[in-house]
């Protein structure tokens, strides 16, 4: 029986320009819909596990198409909940050279803003479950959230399930203060945590010596310091962080590093010529999960993650249609692009 992953999160209506045009150019927006920890789960199904995911969104068409769009991947939605007012959306302005992509977000009064613990029987949700995953996107939406975030966490752990979470820090949704009084606490109940530089420190306190993210300089032993801190202060047993060298928003280099309190691994890197990179770190989130779930050591886990998620930004959209045997191939070396007959 395939391994049974649950995910937390919202899924948003994603709104992009066409042709890498600026906002002010686009006459019409590329529909999709995509959030952390639905991007998670739909690839994990891809990868052949469970992948059942938890939400609430609006009880009107554009929910049942958000909740459609996961179905078509395989996901367990059936834990959805329908309610609230509306749909959380973002536009994305895709960048390119060295023009930065821009995000807006329209999520203010979203339906999963006032998710209820009552609305959710995790004894029901988590039966079976082999891991449980969420992101540091859904507490910052509110009050509620953060609280369910939580209740879940402890409901996982309860049952002996893994738990992981993505730090992924938006400064556009709380502050850094409201981040680490509400990260410090839900990470106390964390087996794994995978984030960035600028995440371990804006919302942990744990800052990585020596690093620059403006100019795409990476200080492998500064990371190793953090990973030391995080691992002395929360116990966990992977602590994972994607490692993006950004040469322009076109072109980065692209690798992990990970820790399990003994050995430091780093992975290869990939040199990426980036179609779309929203969903990268969800798909290294994801290759990672699938990894260790599936009985992989840590650092064939990471070197799956990051070949994944290397995959990833030459896909549009927020999910990762890489398959398996993609994934394989790119780990065996074959990077070459050639058609495959």
């Amino acid at each position: 029986m395939a391994k049974k992953v649950v995910t937390l999160g919202e899924i948003m209506l994603r709104l992009s320009t066409p042709d890498f045009k600026r906002f002010v150019q686009s006459d019409s927006f590329d529909v999709t819909y995509g959030g952390g920890e639905a991007n998670v789960a739909a690839a994990l199904c891809n990868y052949g596990l469970q992948g059942t995911f938890v939400s609430k969104v609006p009880d009107n068409a554009i929910g049942q198409a958000a909740i459609n769009h996961l179905r078509k991947y395989g996901v367990d939605t059936q834990f959805i909940a329908r309610g609230g007012k509306r749909l959380g959306i973002y536009f994305l302005e895709t960048g390119a050279s060295m023009r930065a992509s821009q995000v807006i977000y329209d999520r203010a009064d979203a339906a999963i803003s006032e998710m209820e613990i009552g609305e959710f029987d995790f004894d029901k949700i988590l039966a079976g479950a082999d891991w449980f995953h969420t992101t540091g996107i859904t507490p910052a939406l509110s009050d509620k959230s953060a609280a369910l975030t939580e209740a879940a966490l402890k409901a996982a752990k309860a049952k002996g399930i893994t738990t992981s979470i993505d730090l992924n820090y938006r400064k556009k949704l709380w502050s850094k203060e409201k981040a680490r009084e509400v990260m410090t606490k839900l990470c106390e109940n964390v087996d794994v945590c995978i984030g960035n530089e600028e995440d371990a420190d804006t919302t942990l306190g744990f800052k990585s010596a020596g690093t620059d993210i403006t100019k795409g300089e990476l200080n492998l032993e500064g990371y190793k310091d953090v990973f030391k801190q995080m691992k002395d202060k929360f116990g966990f047993k992977y602590i994972a962080s994607t490692l993006r060298e950004s040469h322009s928003a076109s072109d980065n280099g692209w690798s992990a590093l990970v820790y399990d309190g003994n050995e430091f691994y780093h992975t290869k890197q990939y040199d990426v010529r980036i179609v779309d990179r929203v969903g990268s770190g969800d798909s290294f989130a994801s290759g990672f999960i699938y990894g260790l779930v599936s009985g992989m050591a840590m650092k064939d886990a990471a070197e799956f993650g990051v070949a994944a998620s290397a995959i990833k930004h030459t896909i549009p959209g927020d999910l990762n249609h890489a398959t398996l045997n993609d994934v394989k191939e790119l780990m065996k070396g074959d990077a070459s692009g050639r058609v495959q007959r």
